[in-house]
């Protein structure tokens, strides 16, 4: 016997809750199988906890700047442990708050769900079946294949530690790396970044990133590209990365190493076979609407699609859309306007294409670059790192793509992306009258 339901949700994150926001509202009978605590990575390992440690690095870089306006203060310290605490007090209720909206919109069940037949699950030994189920397990840190890889540790612990280390290197040059970089640095620890390509975040526009490595080094950071990392080993003094880097061979000394490799679809355990459901280990095999190639009682979203852009709206989004299209409203993805930013200090905003991808597209384009250092907005807030170039289509005058670091640009690219959704072009934006002296007003002469 099985209990059976509408729909069975395998996740209790944002594309978990996007799904549920639909489905509820259509009356469907709905399980909720989580494993961890309600909410997912991002409000509880992720992008919210994380931004209460960014918070206190900007803090920090705000009074490393007194000077400049004339004030006179000591030097700053930071209690790691109470902004940990802080980062928990911040978070400790969103488990509970989810969990409880889940029990409004369906039932909960507690434990590890895996699949038992092609429209069966089982979690705690109990069976459940339905017509529609979703995969909305969301994502795990990349493991990475290096001798001696159990001695790193994750954004989880980097996140949870209420001690900071005192060197430390991260191994990978993604977000995560960046992020708790800029972090630590200005928390006085020694970091260091290898990085396999060539390119830290090597999606993002070339000249973007490279503005922003200029401003990560200046902060004493140690950056290196092209690296590849043969294993990490430990002694009496600490932990040893052992790198090849410019045909030399190098070993890196810290007491703390971090896997910043990024992180891949969280779909172990899930017995995908006993459902019949196509994979290679790493992603499933999914349609344009996110339903199983295989399966058609399956649909996938959020992070465990490994083939989107792994964001917490955008896992809301895509279970949108499997609600939508479990409910036959022929509903479909669009990325060409994905505003993203990476919280560094300055932060590195984008939107659209890249330089690359733009002038790939063989579209006739314009590329407008500006660094903005000597700008008066700039220096009235004593900013060393400030840059952005904005890709406009010769044709048609619209905005293909913007990347910006710092000068507030991760809000103004929300402004970006809003006229590039409505196709408002940027002859129409310089002509739009802004409130000044803004930082959005000096979108005029970005454009």
């Amino acid at each position: 016997m099985s209990d059976k339901f509408d729909v069975i949700i395998i996740g209790g994150g944002n594309a978990g809750f996007g799904v549920s926001s639909i489905l509820a509202k259509a009356n469907k009978t709905i399980a909720f199988i989580e494993q961890a605590e309600f909410g997912g990575t991002c409000p509880n390992r992720g992008c919210t906890p994380k931004k209460v440690l960014v918070a206190a690095a900007k803090s920090l870089d705000e009074i490393g700047k007194a000077a400049g306006h004339g004030i006179s203060v000591g030097e700053p310290s930071i209690d790691w442990a109470a902004l940990i605490a802080r980062k928990d007090r911040m978070i400790d209720f969103i488990p509970g708050a989810m969990k409880s909206l889940a029990e409004k919109r369906g039932q909960v069940f507690t434990g590890q769900g895996k699949f038992v037949g092609k429209n069966r699950v089982e979690v705690n030994g109990q069976v459940l079946e339905a017509e529609h189920i979703i995969i909305a397990t969301g994502s795990k840190t990349r493991p990475l294949p290096i001798p001696g890889a159990e001695l790193m540790i994750t954004s989880d612990e980097v996140l949870s530690n209420s001690q900071p280390p005192k060197d430390v290197v991260f191994i990978g040059g993604g977000v995560i790396a960046l992020e708790f970089s800029h972090v630590y640095a200005r928390a006085g620890i020694n970091v260091t970044i290898v990085e396999a390509m060539p390119q830290l975040l090597p999606r993002l526009d070339a000249d973007a990133v490279a503005a922003l490595q200029v401003a990560t080094e200046a902060l004493g950071i140690e950056v290196k590209t092209s690296v590849t990392v043969e294993k990490i080993s430990k002694d009496a003094t600490g932990l040893n990365v052992h790198i090849q880097h410019q045909g030399k061979a190098l070993v890196l000394k810290a007491d703390t190493v971090v896997n910043g490799a990024g992180r891949v679809a969280n779909i172990d355990g899930l017995d995908l076979e006993a459902a019949g459901i196509s994979h290679d280990g790493a992603r499933i095999e999914v349609n344009p609407n996110f339903q199983s190639s295989s399966n058609p009682h399956v649909w996938v979203a959020g992070d465990a699609l490994a083939t989107t852009p792994q964001l917490s709206p955008v896992a809301t989004y895509e279970g949108q859309i499997v609600g939508n299209n479990i409910l036959s409203n022929g509903s479909t993805s669009d990325y060409r306007v994905l505003p993203t930013a990476v919280y560094t200090i300055p932060a590195l905003s984008s939107v659209g294409l890249t330089e690359k991808e733009a002038r790939d597209s063989k579209a006739a384009i314009e590329v407008v670059s500006n660094d903005m250092a000597n700008w008066f907005s700039s220096q009235n807030v004593l900013a060393k790192h400030a840059w952005a170039k904005v890709i406009v289509d010769k044709d048609t005058d619209l905005i293909l793509g913007a990347h910006m670091l710092g000068h507030q640009g991760e809000e103004l690219i929300n402004l970006i992306a809003l006229a590039m959704r409505f196709n408002i072009t940027r002859t129409q934006l310089k002509e739009q009258i802004y409130a000044y002296p803004t930082f959005s007003s000096d979108l005029k002469n970005l454009l």
